[in-house]
Formats: C-alpha cells, sequence, structure tokens
C-alpha cells in the first residue's frame, strides 16, 4: 500500500506540472488534450491500485491457510486434526494422542482432555496339593468365611484349592483434565478374587491441582497408603501385593474407599494426607443379594510421608512412613432389639486369600474382632541400581478392645523383593506417588525387538496370631489364632510390547494356625488346621 500512495503522488505532481505548462502555453495544447491525459492517467492509477489490493487479498488467505496447518498438528506427539481446520485462533484444534499406552482426544493447548483406560488380566492357576481326605481326619480348615461371624467357617475350599481361570482384573474408564488444573477419573471393574463381579464402580474422583505444589482429590480412589499399595497393578514384579501390604490397605484405604486427600510432592518428597470413610458397596455373587448397608459408616485418616533423599547417576535409594486411624468402625449390626448390643457391632477383621487370587479362600482370617478404634504403622525402604530393584515394608496392626479385662491384640507382617530386569531397561521412579511403575518398552515385538524380561522373587510373612497358645490346648479368652502365612515366590515377566504383559509364577505357601473354636470348626481342641502347597500361575495381560 506504501507503494501506490507513493505512485499516486507521482501521477499526481505530474497532472499538476502537466496543468501548469498548458496554463502557460495555452496556444500549444487545446483543453480536450489535456481532459483526455488526465482520464488517461486517472485509468491508470486505478489499474494499479486494484492490482494491489488483490494481492493484498491473496497474501492475508495465504497467511490464514498456513496459520490453520500450524494449528492442526501438534509437533510434540505427531497429533493430526480430527475436526476441519480452526477459522478463528481462539478455537483450538482437536488431537488425537498417546499419553503413555492410552489413547485419548486433547485440544491443542491442552486444557481439556480423554483418556480411554483398560486393564485386563487373565489369571491360570494350578495348586499342588495333597488329596483331599475325609473331613473327620483332613483338619485344613478356613473361615470363618463372611468374617462377621463364628457360625459359617469353612471346611471344604482349604482342603483342596480350586485349579482354573479368573479374570482377575477387568477395568474400563477414562481419565483426562478440564480447564486446566482439574483431573478426573471413573472406571469400572468386572474382575474379581475367585469369582469376577457383575461389574462396579472402581474409581470416581476430581482432582484440583491448580495450587502446586499441592493437589486436592474427592471420591472414591485408594489414598497414598504404602509402597507397594501403590504399585501400578499392571506393572507389578509378581502378581498379587503381598499379603502384609495387602490387608493393611484393607483397615481405611484400598480399591473404592471413599475420601478426600491432600497432598504435595516434588522430584524427590512426597506427603499426603486423607480422611476415609467406607467402600463402595458392592452384590454379593454368592448369595445375588447386596451388601447390607452399615448403620454407621466408618471414619478413618490415613498418611504418608516418603521419598528418596539419596541418589545418583542410576541410582536411588526409597525411605518412606505410612500410618491409619480407625477412629471409628463400621457399626455392624445397628442397635439391639432387647439387652446389650453384641459385641460385633463395632468390629474389624484382618484376613487373607493369599497372594493368588484364582481360589479366594481366605487362608488367613482374624474373625471379627469388637473394637473401639484400630491403626497400623509401617515403614518402607527400597533400593535400585539401574535394572536392579530391591523393596520391603514392615507393618503393624494395632486393635483397641471394647471388652473390659480383655488384652488389645496386635499383629505384624513383612516383605523382601528384588527384580531384575534382564534386558537392562530400568524401572521407572513415579514421584507423583513415590512408587516404581514398570519398565519402558521400546522395541517390543513386531516393532522389531524382543520385549522386556525381567525376573523377580519374593519372601512375606504375615501372623495373625496374638496370644495363639500352644498346640492341643484351649485358646484363652483374648486369644486370635487367625494363622500365619509364609510366601515363596519366584516369577518371570515379558512385556512383549507397552501394553501386552506375560506372567508366569511359582509359589510355596506354608500356613499354620490352629483351630480357634473346636466345636465351631469340627476338630480336635488346638488342632493344627494349617497347610503347605505349591502353586503356579500364568497371567495374560492388556493394559492401556
Amino acid at each position: 500500500m506504501g507503494k501506490t500512495v507513493l505512485r499516486a503522488i507521482g501521477v499526481a505532481g505530474a497532472l499538476s506540472w502537466a496543468s501548469a505548462a498548458g496554463a502557460a502555453a495555452p496556444a500549444r495544447d487545446d483543453e480536450e488534450a489535456r481532459i483526455a491525459r488526465l482520464e488517461a492517467a486517472v485509468a491508470g492509477l486505478q489499474a494499479q491500485v486494484q492490482s494491489q489490493s488483490r494481492a493484498v487479498q491473496e497474501n492475508a488467505a495465504l497467511r490464514r491457510e498456513v496459520a490453520d496447518l500450524k494449528a492442526a498438528k501438534t509437533p510434540k506427539t505427531g497429533a493430526v486434526a480430527l475436526a476441519p481446520p480452526a477459522t478463528h485462533a481462539e478455537t483450538p484444534a482437536l488431537t488425537v494422542s498417546l499419553k503413555g499406552a492410552s489413547p485419548g482426544l486433547a485440544t491443542a493447548d491442552g486444557r481439556f482432555s480423554i483418556n480411554l483406560l483398560g486393564l485386563v488380566q487373565l489369571d491360570t492357576a494350578f495348586y499342588d496339593q495333597t488329596a483331599p481326605g475325609p473331613i473327620a481326619t483332613d483338619l485344613r480348615r478356613t473361615g470363618p468365611a463372611l468374617g462377621f461371624t463364628t457360625s459359617n467357617a469353612d471346611f471344604s475350599h482349604a482342603r483342596e484349592l480350586r485349579d482354573g481361570v479368573l479374570f482377575r482384573r477387568a477395568r474400563l474408564g477414562v481419565a483426562g483434565n478440564a480447564f486446566g488444573p482439574f483431573e478426573y477419573r471413573v472406571v469400572f471393574d468386572f474382575g474379581g478374587a475367585g469369582v469376577e463381579n457383575a461389574g462396579q464402580l472402581y474409581e470416581a474422583w476430581a482432582q484440583y491441582s491448580g495450587l502446586k505444589p499441592f493437589r486436592l482429590r474427592v471420591g472414591a480412589f485408594a489414598p497414598l497408603e504404602g509402597l507397594a499399595d501403590q504399585s501400578s497393578t499392571s506393572a507389578q514384579p509378581l502378581l498379587e501385593r503381598p499379603a502384609s501390604a495387602d490387608i493393611a490397605r484393607g483397615l481405611a484405604g484400598g480399591d473404592t474407599r471413599v475420601g478426600a486427600q491432600l497432598f504435595a510432592g516434588g522430584d524427590r518428597w512426597l506427603v499426603s494426607v486423607a480422611v476415609t470413610s467406607r467402600t463402595i458397596g458392592v452384590i454379593n455373587t454368592g448369595t445375588a443379594t447386596a451388601t447390607p448397608q452399615a448403620y454407621r459408616d466408618p471414619l478413618a485418616f490415613v498418611g504418608r510421608v516418603a521419598g528418596t533423599p539419596l541418589h545418583g547417576d542410576g541410582w536411588r535409594v526409597h525411605l518412606g512412613a505410612h500410618g491409619q486411624y480407625l477412629a471409628r468402625p463400621a457399626d455392624i449390626t445397628g442397635p439391639p432389639a432387647t439387652g446389650d448390643a453384641p459385641l460385633t457391632r463395632h468390629g474389624v477383621a484382618f484376613s487373607d486369600q493369599g497372594e493368588l487370587r484364582v481360589d479366594a479362600t481366605r487362608l488367613i482370617n482374624t474373625g471379627a474382632i469388637d473394637a473401639r478404634h484400630a491403626s497400623t504403622a509401617g515403614v518402607e525402604f527400597a533400593a535400585q541400581w539401574r535394572n536392579f530393584l530391591v523393596q520391603s515394608e514392615y507393618d503393624r496392626f494395632f486393635v483397641q478392645s471394647t471388652v473390659t479385662g480383655l488384652g488389645n491384640p496386635t499383629f505384624g507382617g513383612w516383605y523382601v523383593e528384588g527384580s531384575w530386569v534382564v534386558t537392562g531397561e530400568t524401572r521407572r521412579y513415579n514421584t507423583g506417588n513415590a512408587a516404581f511403575d514398570g519398565p519402558p518398552v521400546h522395541d517390543g515385538v513386531g516393532a522389531g525387538g524382543f520385549g522386556v524380561v525381567e525376573l523377580a522373587v519374593r519372601y512375606a510373612d504375615m501372623d495373625l496370631n496374638d496370644h495363639a497358645g500352644l498346640p492341643g490346648t484351649a485358646p484363652a479368652p483374648d486369644a486370635v489364632r487367625g494363622g500365619e502365612l509364609e510366601t515363596w515366590t519366584g516369577g518371570v515377566n515379558w512385556y512383549l510390547n507397552p501394553i501386552v504383559r506375560l506372567a508366569l509364577e511359582f509359589q510355596h505357601v506354608r500356613l499354620t494356625r490352629l483351630s480357634p473354636d473346636a466345636t465351631v470348626y469340627q476338630t480336635p481342641v488346638g488342632a493344627q488346621i494349617g497347610q503347605s502347597y505349591n502353586a503356579v500361575a500364568l497371567r495374560s495381560q492388556l493394559a492401556f
């Protein structure tokens, strides 16, 4: 446009000079000739202005096209536009991307996203036990099956654990963020222990992360409770968590727990506190009836401090401590019709199926314990050097009884496990929950590589006995004969690619337990109702 204005000024000057010259010499040029020259000059000027206007319009169109192409492409992920190119800068393009191995949609500015989540684990197991004998002489026992009654001891399952298959987890959900600092996750689970669930809400929470380093989460989720508790279920070195960690998380944390959590962290540290209540109700597949509603929900608090204070090139040391306090147990039975309330009105129970879930028989089980309060305290340690990892935890359990004159039972459990990634990769440390994730898989099967191979071993001990007494004797009034479970486990993991994994595992299990009640369990007084057995399991997994 600047050049056009200069040309116009030049033409106008020339016309002015021509007009002046004509006035000085009217004899050399008549009026009509001057008019013709003026009209010709104006026509030339108009043609130049129109040409420049077309050039400006073409240039603006090219600029818009370039801007649209840039907005429709995300260089970091290579994502492409799913919708027509935006015509206004304030309307971001919609892109498809992979967050880890999870497919999703997001706006180009990243303020809104939704990712599809999935985890399917199919377990196949074989138990090597001695053949079951007559119930009068084969004293292997378990129960109470439901945890809050002593009249339903299980006499059959412990004598012959079930070989077979099980969808241990079958989860499907979505996660993402909205309006920038708000995050969300909703997940349903159709898997189970022993048999699959009809389907239940597993996670449903919203989180605000706009006050760094603090984050606030509200809904149904597993609060930050321990090291093994926070290890990804799709990348644990072995098929299940150790018994001590699994029992600890069940007091006031664990899956489907409703609560609120405030936590903060950085590259080397994490602190969290949570207030929790009940777990989400589920359908009892054995009786096809809903879980009874409690008369009062529990109230508990969960805390954890963890981090990697010692670290260097290719190595780190993790230290942590965690605890729970059940301030108010759930009211199980409600007010009595007459007389005194039953002892188990406010009860807690600790139990575990062992570190394999194809058979869900609860091998160790305290049964219901009347409790005013209950708590846990634990410490955690891990050391990683390149592709080697060792981790361990110890948990202590405390119950404050409501019965005058009886003691307050205590229990303890611990484990130590190690893993070696044979192919050289290093398990990733997740600073968001201060725990270890699986190794990265860069060259998987089908992509020119072999995938990742890992070996793992573990020894775990969980003791649910308190004043158990001697074999052949009746239990004392304050005795708890929940049993002691020792498990030796070895396994190999093959990560074929970022979403497919095969895991083969061997277990040697030793259960020692004295009969809690000779009448209920139909055994001689103080009889040994434990056993030893081996198990082999294979897991086929799809996770994204």
